[in-house]
């Protein structure tokens, strides 16, 4: 029998074709370790290379001694064949599932990365669409505007249970009614009797002008504190859209 020098051939262009492919489309990480079994194959090869040479030398003297060993060279080349065969099927196999696992390491890495940049964009979007907003209702105002806004004080203070407006009311605590625009001397005194009648009670009222308001009117004390302006709705808006993003 002789050797098949073209399979051994082929094997290893085999061999050699499927660690360049490995090499060319992974990352580092895996070259390394695919350099690494390139190594070991050609090891192998070499190693097998030495035993066929050796088994070679040995048939060609057992071959000129004895005659009628040919079934037991036949055995030794199909037992190294089938040992180099074996030696790359593991390898093979051994670098498609470290390829396999790094593969969907980097597609979970690159899912993280595209929500963190979904959501970078919504909140900008959202901020966007608040100062927008904030432009367009900062247009508005008057007497109209702030009295819709007193009438939604006036709810707020009366929602508050009667024995917490009655504490507010006696202790005479100081309050400020902050507005978006300036309240004239004349509807001062009207927005106090209101707002005095919704706590009950005669506390000191002072008004201030705050323009970051955008318009609005808002209640101000030191244990009590009613949100009823542009700024705080849209400040609102603004925090459930983040949170449902």
């Amino acid at each position: 029998m002789t050797i098949d020098w073209w399979t051994l051939g082929i094997q290893a262009v085999n061999v050699v074709i499927l660690i360049w492919l490995l090499g060319h489309f992974f990352w580092r990480p895996v070259a390394a370790i695919i350099d690494q079994r390139r190594a070991t194959v050609q090891q192998l090869l070499a190693d097998a290379e030495t035993s066929r040479n050796q088994a070679t030398k040995a048939l060609a003297d057992i071959e000129r001694t004895r005659q009628g060993f040919d079934k037991e060279r036949e055995a030794i080349i199909a037992s190294a064949h089938e040992s180099a065969e074996q030696a790359r099927a593991e390898i093979l196999t051994s670098g498609a599932r470290q390829a396999a696992a790094l593969e969907t390491s980097a597609k979970t890495l690159i899912e993280k990365e595209r929500d963190a940049t979904d959501k970078a964009w919504a909140k900008q979007a959202n901020r966007l669409a608040i100062a927008i907003a904030t432009r367009l209702a900062a247009r508005l105002g008057g007497p109209a505007v702030n009295a819709t806004f007193l009438d939604w004080l006036l709810k707020e203070i009366r929602k508050l249970p009667a024995s917490v407006r009655a504490s507010f009311a006696a202790n005479g605590a100081a309050f400020e009614v902050v507005s978006g625009t300036l309240i004239e001397a004349a509807e001062q005194e009207h927005y106090r009797q209101l707002i005095e009648g919704s706590l009950g009670g005669h506390p000191q009222l002072s008004f201030k002008v705050d323009p970051t308001l955008i318009a609005g009117l808002e209640l101000r004390g030191p244990h009590l504190v009613i949100n009823n302006s542009w700024r705080a709705d849209l400040a609102n808006i603004l925090a459930d859209l983040d949170h449902d993003g």
